[in-house]
């Protein structure tokens, strides 16, 4: 299973990461990096759900972060993790 983490800064300076794989992973932080950990956390909990209650078998898992325009126009680095 591939999942990618998109985050970018909203006009009010706060950051949002979402996992576009898994509706309703949609999270806030105060930076970029609290931002997407938060989205990460939040992913892994999602799936180990529906793996407790067999909504999902076991699989290999990929994290991909991909960055958007923020609002001052800078592009935060990428990063990648992946799980297996």
């Amino acid at each position: 299973m591939n999942l990618s983490i998109e985050y970018e800064q909203e006009v009010d300076g706060r950051w949002i990461a979402e996992v576009p794989e898994l509706p309703g992973v949609l999270v806030y932080g105060t930076t970029a990096d609290e931002a997407m950990s938060k989205a990460e956390v939040l992913a892994l909990r999602v799936l180990a759900e529906r793996l407790e209650t067999g909504e999902n078998r076991p699989v290999s898992i990929s994290i991909s972060f991909a960055t958007a325009a923020c609002a001052s126009g800078h592009q935060p680095k990428p990063i990648g993790f992946w799980l297996h």
